[in-house]
């Protein structure tokens, strides 16, 4: 009875002709709205041209001289500390936390763990957090997640110093573009006072998508910025269409999606497949549990995972820590859990959001997902700049407790490639 109830699941080849008939329709407006503004930047291959030339270390070094020259001597010291490899190897580090065990030991290189941290706002954060991983023999994170504003960041140079910085160091980075749903793009909504509002509203209403699409291709084209947030069924499709096309961009999808059990992510991945290139690679490159998820939603979907394809194309990124304040229920800390699994499922990032909790809230400031929305000069203005700097260190440190906590059950992890690797 299984079985025959199993064969009723198959797609018939009918369904997959009529997909093909409404995307190759030649007036088809949903489908020319999209290819207007991909238009906009040039053919495929003229777009990865100008990420690839916009992505350049010394193209991107050069802009930092000319918009924020007083970060450059802190990037040449970057690259020297680099090169004279004053961090804390790998190997090393092992050595830290197991002592003479470490070297006898085999480690699951295959199910490393990616650290993350989230969020960056601003560049010197990063510099002195560099400096305290010397200092302590401590570990930077090999992913980082950003969420200020585009614009701003654009005109005060984070933005090149970030993306410079990340080449040096061998760390992936994310960012948000500021169509994401806090913008207006939704008239009627507003602060907390609508937040009720936002659980079916929030993203990129009407014809905000395809100005989050403009957005993009803005940046990768200008800046070579190649991965960002995404929060919204609509701007992930379109995800999936521009790889289609050809354009090498990338994205992850947020938190904010919801994305709480196996089915949620099975529609996620089918249309990752769906649209995948004939090499099997697909744009979405990180998928965001909700902060309820539990382990064996994890090992379940790694399964279909693995069957499509995506085990190394797809990264499971699960938050390990939040943010004390605004989010989730605290204390919250998921270290304990991610350990059980990071010994069977492959491909995970550990993201840190807060510091420890216990930690967090002892803070004069604890974090606050609301600060990531907050202009600079108003961070200043209230004098929160050193609060918030503390609150990045202490996520950094959340980030280095995991890692110490897997490398005591002989599991792996992922920090800085170019300084700990």
């Amino acid at each position: 009875m299984t079985t025959d109830l199993r064969e009723r699941l198959k797609i018939p080849n009918d369904r997959l002709d009529a997909i093909n008939a409404l995307l190759l329709h030649p007036d088809m407006r949903v489908v020319d709205d999209f290819l207007a503004v991909v238009a906009k930047y040039g053919t495929p291959e003229e777009i990865n041209e100008k990420a690839q030339a916009a992505r350049q270390l010394d193209t991107l070094l050069q802009q930092v001289e000319t918009v924020c020259p007083q970060y450059l001597p802190d990037l040449q010291w970057l690259m020297q500390a680099r090169d004279d490899r004053l961090f804390i190897s790998e190997a090393d580090y092992r050595r830290r936390v197991l002592g003479d065990r470490a070297d006898a030991m085999t480690f699951a290189d295959d199910f490393a763990v990616t650290l993350e941290v989230s969020s960056l706002q601003y560049f010197p954060w990063l510099i002195t957090a560099v400096r305290r991983a010397i200092e302590n023999r401590t570990l930077l994170p090999g992913r980082f997640i950003r969420v200020r504003k585009m614009k701003e960041q654009e005109a005060d140079g984070d933005l090149v110093a970030v993306a410079a910085a990340m080449q040096i160091i061998g760390a992936s980075y994310v960012e948000t573009l500021d169509t994401k749903g806090t913008d207006g793009s939704n008239i009627h909504l507003g602060g907390p006072a609508t937040i009720t509002g936002y659980f079916g509203g929030v993203g990129q209403p009407n014809t905000h998508a395809l100005k989050w699409l403009d957005e993009f291709l803005y940046y990768y084209t200008h800046y070579g910025v190649q991965q960002v947030l995404n929060v919204n069924p609509g701007t992930v499709l379109l995800g999936y269409l521009l790889h289609r096309l050809g354009v090498d961009v990338e994205f992850k999808i947020s938190v904010f999606m919801g994305n709480d059990n196996p089915y949620a992510a099975l529609w996620t991945l089918l249309g990752a497949k769906l649209f995948s290139r004939d090499d099997g690679t697909s744009p979405l490159i990180g998928f965001n549990w909700s902060n309820s998820v539990n382990n064996e939603s994890m090992e379940i979907t790694a399964q279909f995972r693995q069957a499509l394809g995506f085990e190394d194309v797809v990264r499971f990124e699960h938050h390990i820590t939040e943010t004390f304040k605004s989010i989730v229920r605290q204390p919250y800390n998921r270290r304990d859990e991610l350990v059980q699994l990071a010994d069977h499922v492959a491909n995970i990032s550990a993201k840190h959001e807060g510091g420890d909790p216990e930690l967090d809230e002892q803070r004069p400031h604890p974090s606050d997902i609301l600060d990531y929305f907050r202009d600079k000069s108003e961070v200043i203005a209230a004098g929160d700049w050193d609060h918030l700097a503390q609150n990045f260190q202490d996520k950094v440190d959340a980030t280095n407790a995991t890692a110490w906590a897997l490398t005591e059950k002989g599991l792996s992890f992922v920090a800085a490639r170019a300084l700990h690797h």
